[in-house]
Parts: C-alpha cells; structure tokens; sequence
C-alpha cells in the first residue's frame, strides 16, 4: 500500500481543533493542492477564498450557526482558525463534482502535513445572501457561484477518531 493510500484510510473529520494558526506555507500548499483537482473537460471552474483572518472567519461562523439553526455561541467550524471556502460556477455542468474534488484534495493534503479538517456545509446557502455576492464582485470575481462548501483547516485538539467499519455490500468487482 502506497503512502497516499495509507493518509487517506486515516484521515477522519475532525471536531476540535487547537487555536494554534497553521503556518502561511502549510495553508498556500493545501489551497495549491486544491487546485490540481480533476475538473470536467479540464475547466477548472471553481474558486476558493481562504479565510485566515479571525474576524471575517468569525463572522462567517456565525451566519453557518444561524443557517444551520444551532444555538448562539456554536462554533460550526469547531474552533479550526483557517476556512476555506469551495464555489462552483453555476453555469459549468461538472460544477459540484469538482468543488467536491477540490474539497477532497484539500482535506487529503491538510491531513498529508499533519493538520486535520472538516467539510462543513451550508456554502451554498451563505453564497446566496447579498453581502457575500458583495463578497465575490470586491474580489472581482464576475458571474454566478454556488457554495460547495467550507474546508475548516487547523490542528487537532486530541487524537485522531478512529475509523468506523466499512459497511458491506458497497464494492462490486466485475471481472
């Protein structure tokens, strides 16, 4: 079994996470390998915003923790410092499976330099608010996006989870 393959039957979702900053070369090399993510027809029609800054991340939790209906001083991010949002352009019809490809690579990759993180949704819904296609147009990003989803970056709080086991009756080999 390869390296690669080990990293990814162990890395796990992670739910807390120490407030200790990743290093701006750790964060560059996961936002890269997100972008080396296989993409229909080779469009590469995603973007990512990376959120380092405590307030903007902070504020961007608490329009998660709204959507999403949890109770005030919920952290959906589970502490992680770093967030980096997946959009899709709306009008490329691999738009999903991409993001959702850039997603991965980016989750493998943080796990691959020590870091954990979680795929936390609702991108979708905050994406469709007016101050985050605000967001979009001051970063001169033009046309219409969908939110794939969040990317929470940062070290583990305690051990890693350990995997559940593998349900039956999901791998059909045809010879």
């Amino acid at each position: 079994m390869t390296d690669a393959i080990r990293k990814m039957k162990k890395r796990r979702s992670i739910r807390s996470f120490k407030p200790d900053m990743p290093s701006k070369e750790e964060i560059g090399m996961i936002a890269e390998a997100g972008l080396y993510a296989p993409s229909g027809m080779n469009r590469q029609a995603t973007v990512t915003l990376v959120i380092a800054d405590k307030e903007k991340r902070d504020a961007l939790a608490e329009i998660n923790r709204k959507i999403g209906g949890w109770d005030e001083g919920f952290d959906p991010f589970y502490g992680a410092p770093v967030v980096m949002v997946v959009l899709a352009d709306k009008s490329c019809p691999t738009g999903i499976y991409d993001g959702s490809l850039v997603m991965g690579n980016m989750m493998n990759a943080a796990f691959s330099l020590g870091l954990g993180s979680i795929w936390v949704h609702r991108a979708k819904e905050e994406f469709e608010l007016p101050e985050y296609r605000e967001l979009l147009k001051s970063l001169g990003i033009e046309g219409e996006w969908e939110g794939i989803g969040h990317c929470a970056i940062g070290y583990a709080e305690g051990d890693l989870p350990e995997a559940a086991p593998r349900k039956d009756g999901r791998l059909f080999i045809l010879d």
